[in-house]
């Protein structure tokens, strides 16, 4: 429909999660419009991203080095683990400040319609991190999905054996909600997890 590099362009950004055909068109044309000094930065950047980062030979975290800043922060508490499914999750988690200790990043969730199982997941390492670290808690941070929810539990069985307190993150109605618009499987859970006041 366009000439070959617009077209090449289009279908490689569409290809991206989140963008459609329409988006990935829009997107084209405006960086076919860009000075061509933001345009070579912004490929230098997608080749600098995909040359400089690895995953952190510990937690599996992105990083620029072979360990990352935040397991080599050593103000961090060693004993609290907190598992993700992905790495992006951890920046979310580090934005509430809350959370001290060190994360592990398992790469998705147990599903098994899209042939995810616990051994294409980073469960094995996340085991051997707990018993030879001296971790007291794990906190298991994945998605309130089924799919997370299957593999909260999977962890939860196989952390059994260890003496390691293992817990989820609470889930519920979001601050400043409103009760009319709550769906059922939320408000069970913000019901089942209830805190005395």
């Amino acid at each position: 429909m366009f000439e070959p590099p617009v077209q090449r362009l289009i279908d490689e950004l569409a290809r991206l999660p989140g963008v459609g055909r329409k988006s990935a068109q829009r997107l084209a044309f405006h960086l076919l419009h860009v000075e061509e000094a933001d345009a070579e930065r912004l490929g230098r950047a997608i080749i600098d991203l995909r040359r400089q980062i690895q995953l952190c030979t510990r937690c599996f975290n992105i990083s620029g080095e072979e360990v990352c800043s935040i397991c080599r922060d050593n103000r961090r508490d060693p004993t609290l683990l907190c598992v993700v499914e992905r790495a992006q999750d951890i920046a979310v988690l580090e934005r509430t400040q809350e959370f001290q200790g060190l994360y592990h990043v398992l790469g998705g969730a147990i599903s098994p319609i899209e042939g995810v199982g616990p051994d294409q997941l980073r469960i094995k390492e996340l085991m051997h991190r707990v018993e030879s670290d001296d971790v007291s808690e794990v906190i298991v941070a994945t998605n309130p999905t089924v799919e997370g929810d299957t593999t909260a539990l999977y962890l939860a069985r196989l952390l059994k054996p260890f003496e390691v307190k293992a817990s989820r993150l609470a889930s519920g109605l979001p601050v400043g909600g409103d009760l009319d618009y709550a769906d059922e499987i939320t408000l069970g859970r913000a019901l089942t997890g209830r805190q005395e006041m």
